[in-house]
């Protein structure tokens, strides 16, 4: 609208300015020519002919310019209406889903199972947590279930899992909970309830000035990401986010898992959180549980059967 308000302004400053060009130049001559020859009133007589048409061509343009817009807008807006429809029903159809990583991670480490999720019609989330203090890791995924503003369906790997147990707490708007290889600790227990440092691999933790933890790059793979390649083992030891040693100790409130359906898989080969404490996770919380001969890094190296969980627990925590 604004476009053609536009165009019929200059068109009309155009008109103006060749009729006053008309009353200030051609005016002046009409009365020379009738004395003139009659070649050269011919040709006067011409030009002032051209100048009139060019005049109301120009002022009839604007009103075909408008029925040719209300036209084409008559034709278009069906089809974008319609796409709308399209989109406004998918996001209806499926929950949001919320993907947590853990200690020494970030959220492109689930790039994999986002690409099947995402190909299943869902909306999906990868968190970046501060890993500084539990407290802002649980703000953070709090955020981004009110950032969904609906169904939500939370997924929590490592040290993930003591966040979604605490975010998912009381909130309406998560429908079930999604652990692999990861903490899922009671009122009042805390990470180093399970695993404390020092029973780490000796060597395997790097400490900075400020009590960040790095994985020691060179003892990542086998340890963190066994099963992993080892190109892909190295870019996740590179790009590994630290994580504060103070946070073994922070304690857990009140669990979203004592409220909500959960689903659990237990990595046979994991190195970080031993298989067994994985089992009694999943057994007190009466989980649906898959074992996985796997890694740590199951979610990246096996993807496939970490993203069917994910997407089975989309289907039993509705209702």
């Amino acid at each position: 609208m604004l476009s053609k308000k536009i165009t019929i302004l200059c068109i009309a400053n155009l008109c103006n300015a060749l009729q006053r060009y008309l009353i200030k130049y051609i005016r002046p001559k009409l009365s020379q020519c009738m004395s003139r020859s009659h070649n050269q009133k011919s040709g006067f007589v011409t030009l002032l002919f051209l100048s009139t048409i060019l005049i109301a061509s120009f002022t009839l343009t604007p009103y075909s310019g408008s029925a040719s817009t209300e036209s084409n807008n008559t034709l278009i807006q069906p089809e974008e209406t319609q796409d709308m429809g399209t989109t406004t029903n998918a996001t209806n159809t499926n929950s949001t889903i919320i993907l947590v990583h853990g200690g020494w991670a970030d959220g492109s480490s689930w790039g994999k199972v986002i690409t099947t999720l995402k190909n299943a019609g869902h909306r999906v989330i990868a968190v970046q947590l501060p890993l500084h203090n539990s407290a802002d890791d649980i703000a953070t995924v709090k955020r981004a279930i009110e950032l969904a503003g609906g169904p939500v369906l939370l997924v929590g790997h490592s040290y993930g899992g003591f966040v979604i147990t605490n975010a998912g707490s009381n909130n309406p708007n998560v429908t079930g909970l999604v652990y692999v290889a990861a903490f899922a600790p009671d009122e009042g227990e805390a990470l180093g309830t399970f695993v404390t440092p020092d029973m780490l691999p000796p060597g395997i933790l790097l400490v900075d000035s400020a009590g960040l933890t790095y994985l020691n790059p060179d003892m990542f793979h086998e340890s963190f990401a066994a099963d992993v390649n080892a190109t892909e083992a190295d870019i996740m030891a590179i790009a590994q986010k630290p994580f504060n040693q103070s946070i073994f100790t922070e304690p857990s409130g009140s669990p979203a898992w004592k409220q909500l359906k959960t689903w659990y898989q237990v990595s046979d080969s994991d190195h970080m959180i031993p298989p067994d404490t994985q089992r009694m996770f999943a057994q007190r919380m009466n989980a649906t549980t898959i074992t996985i001969d796997a890694s740590h890094s199951s979610y990246v190296s096996h993807p496939d059967e970490i993203a069917q969980l994910i997407l089975n627990a989309t289907q039993g925590s509705k209702g």
